[in-house]
């Protein structure tokens, strides 16, 4: 197959109430039509808390990852999103993929928000992610990674799809927006964006500004108006590789290595 469909979903979030968050998700998941890829944003079963040593989950008894293994069986969907884990005595703001077949696999968040604090509270990522469904490899990538180009750079064409969760606050959603179009055009890929909608215990509002981005730049899903909603985009493989023949802006890209370290 050369196509994925992937279903975005803007929720509100409870703070800090996991379990409600979990049963939410659930019921408005219920009436899903089949789809391949089920995305839910950064910290869906918490909102981005700080306290971390309080509500991260460990890894290997977390009710969260067991909850989306249940959901992506059922739903016969991968399920992705991020949760507050602890794994060998430190704490990750951590990014899981889990497949209807049972396979779990992680992406813990590089760039951490040092104006909130997350660099103290969370150990940072050491390795890029990339995953492969029906033929489309994408890359996983959490809120404020968004904001630092070299991280994403798609110069050897390692991946097709860019999806990229946040808690990224209303106050700064024309970044998000404008970064999500970056992203896509200087990858010539796709671009999926899921954000929150809601208030925060800390009193900050999200817009929500989930979009579905093409390799032109071009949004295939664009709903600003700030409401949960769940919307399903299908990604083109075709498409997109006959837009890099034609157009193989790739080619000129400087060359660069990037230096991964703790």
């Amino acid at each position: 197959m050369s196509t994925l469909d992937i279903t975005l979903v803007q929720p509100d979030l409870h703070w800090e109430q996991p379990e409600r968050n979990r049963a939410e998700l659930e019921r408005l998941l219920e009436p899903l039509a089949p789809t391949d890829v089920i995305v839910l944003p950064e910290m869906f079963a918490t909102g981005f808390t700080m306290n971390s040593r309080e509500m991260a989950e460990p890894m290997a008894s977390s009710e969260t990852l067991a909850w989306m293994i249940d959901m992506a069986r059922n739903t016969g969907s991968v399920m992705t999103g991020s949760v507050a884990i602890e794994d060998d005595g430190e704490c990750y703001n951590r990014m899981l993929w889990v497949t209807p077949e049972g396979e779990v696999v992680h992406y813990d968040k590089r760039h951490l928000f040092r104006m909130a604090g997350e660099h103290e509270r969370y150990g940072v990522g050491a390795k890029p992610v990339i995953v492969e469904r029906n033929g489309i490899k994408l890359m996983l990538s959490v809120c404020y990674d968004l904001r630092f180009p070299v991280w994403h750079r798609n110069t050897t064409l390692r991946y097709d799809a860019l999806l990229c969760i946040a808690n990224w606050p209303a106050p700064r959603r024309m970044a998000w927006r404008t970064l999500l179009m970056a992203r896509a055009i200087e990858n010539l890929s796709y671009v999926i964006g899921v954000n929150r909608v809601g208030e925060d215990a800390k009193g900050l509002a999200y817009s929500g500004d989930s979009m579905a981005i093409d390799f032109k730049g071009t949004p295939l899903l664009d709903e600003p108006e700030g409401q949960p909603f769940i919307k399903t985009v299908r990604l083109d493989k075709a498409e997109l590789d006959r837009f890099r023949d034609t157009f193989p802006a790739w080619q000129d890209a400087d060359a660069f290595e990037l230096h991964i370290g703790s």
